[in-house]
């Protein structure tokens, strides 16, 4: 998939049009492009989530997008430098529970709702991004830990039954 860092001044123009702040997660669908999820994943810093070989086009719209508000924007395409994972349905809370000590009560985390925490040992970007009824969870690390997760993942979660489903290049 596409992802794209964006920092920028947490109150400037560049945030009012990304429209999405720090600890949220929404999607919208791109000008000319596909279904986009923009991460607000810290203060001044955005992620966003595309669909796969968009990187270039959606860069150079974001870049330019920073140009005109006159502001100092950073726009890093990331693609190829982290992983993500998605964990889907119903016990996914109960697995995530071991191995993140994060609260993912509906009250607190909401769909939505985006997060930096420890996952397994390991700093992640956690986003609840509910897919249909099932509660699913988006988890962005540094690519080199990406292996590491999944198998933390699929550990934690074999009393639960997790498996692998399939390698998917899914839209967002």
């Amino acid at each position: 998939m596409t992802k794209i860092l964006i920092h920028a001044p947490v109150d400037g123009a560049m945030a009012e049009a990304l429209g999405v702040g720090f600890g949220r997660a929404a999607r919208i669908t791109a000008a000319g492009g596909g279904p986009t999820l923009i991460v607000g994943s810290g203060p001044g810093g955005w992620l966003v989530l595309a669909e796969v070989g968009c990187q270039t086009r959606l860069r150079r719209r974001l870049e330019s997008t920073g140009a005109e508000t006159g502001e100092f924007v950073s726009v890093v395409d990331l693609t190829h430098g982290r992983a993500l994972v998605r964990l889907r349905g119903a016990a996914t809370p109960d697995l995530l529970a071991k191995v993140c000590a994060m609260d993912l009560s509906d009250l607190v985390t909401p769909n939505g709702a985006a997060f930096r925490s420890s996952v397994a040992g390991l700093v992640t970007d956690v986003v609840r991004d509910d897919t249909g009824p099932a509660r699913s969870y988006l988890l962005h690390c540094e690519r080199s830990s990406g292996q590491y997760l999944a198998d933390s993942l699929l550990d934690a979660g074999a009393e639960f039954g997790i498996g692998v489903d399939r390698f998917t290049q899914p839209g967002i």
